[in-house]
């Protein structure tokens, strides 16, 4: 796949604010659904500002996240997500691979929704450090959870509005007590300017799920894919913004009306460690994932075949793993 070209302008990546959709107004609402419309088929990705999670606990997340990161090797380790059925916990530099020619060059540490150590895929129990090692981690991640949990329903409703869809449609996918949902923070080492081309952040990949909601530093790194160009795009860090993205299960949904976009996270070329926190809602593991009918022209068939979330979400992870 190409590098990004000089003589290519950089490919717009929307900034759509959902203030007005959030305090009810009607017509702002209207231009919203159909900015997030447009965004979602091209080019797949998209940032968003006007959200309820407060900046302050958006910074104490990031300050809490490198103190966690700066602990000894085998603190972390004690941690180490194969110690856990639902991969929560703690993995190291080059552990997953998701593009071939590279091992991705990150720490990670992930977290969900508390379930009992029997319950299904992708559910259990946390990992965390002791709180003496450092004190509020748990209190701070989770509140910084709880508030994307909240910001993830609101866009869905968005999304369903989009999709000609009444409102609620996706309320009992997202929004379950069983609805799968995640939060992984990663920690990017920095590199040179000439190893640059020999490492990857994280290797190029489409997201597995439905939708994801990202928290960047202003280190910068997440490049997107053009498909028209066959060329890499930069996505800026925006102050205040989440970066938000189609994943594999939405663009099954929408019978590819939403673009699931390749990214890829290049290493830092700076002296500062870069710091990124996803978070992905799954949705339903029962879930069956087939065309929404308003997504289906007259005439045509669906691209995919009907799928249950848990298949589709086994699959993506066996072959990453």
């Amino acid at each position: 796949m190409g590098s990004i070209s000089e003589a290519m302008p950089d490919v717009e990546i929307p900034l759509i604010d959902i203030s007005g959709y959030i305090k009810g107004d009607k017509e702002q609402t209207v231009r919203i659904a159909a900015e997030l419309h447009s965004a979602c088929q091209n080019p797949g990705f998209f940032q968003i500002t006007g959200h309820t999670v407060p900046a302050e606990l958006r910074a104490l997340l990031l300050a809490k996240l490198a103190e966690f990161y700066r602990l000894p090797t085998s603190q972390k380790n004690a941690l180490h997500r194969s110690q856990s059925k639902c991969l929560r916990g703690y993995e190291m530099l080059g552990e997953q691979r998701l593009e071939i020619a590279f091992a991705d060059q990150k720490e990670g540490f992930m977290i969900g929704p508390d379930f009992p150590a029997d319950a299904g895929f992708l559910q259990g129990p946390n990992q965390w450090p002791e709180e003496e090692a450092i004190p509020r981690f748990r209190e701070v991640f989770t509140t910084y959870f709880e508030e994307v949990l909240a910001l993830s329903k609101t866009m869905f409703r968005l999304m369903a509005l989009s999709l000609s869809l009444d409102e609620h449609f996706f309320d009992a996918f997202v929004g379950s007590r069983d609805s799968i949902s995640m939060c992984r923070a990663h920690r990017y080492p920095p590199t040179t300017l000439e190893m640059a081309h020999k490492s990857r952040g994280i290797g190029a990949h489409t997201d597995f799920g439905a939708l994801t909601l990202l928290m960047q530093d202003d280190i910068g790194g997440l490049e997107v894919f053009h498909k028209p160009s066959q060329t890499w795009h930069s996505v800026q860090p925006t102050k205040n913004a989440f970066v938000v993205n189609i994943g594999d299960m939405m663009e099954r949904w929408t019978n590819k009306m939403y673009t699931s976009t390749l990214h890829r996270v290049i290493s830092p070329i700076s002296s500062k460690d870069r710091y990124s926190v996803a978070f992905f809602n799954e949705g339903l593991l029962e879930q069956t994932i087939e065309c929404i009918p308003t997504c289906l022209k007259p005439g045509e068939k669906p691209f995919f075949e009907p799928i249950t979330a848990e298949a589709h979400l086994r699959s993506r992870y066996k072959r990453s793993y």
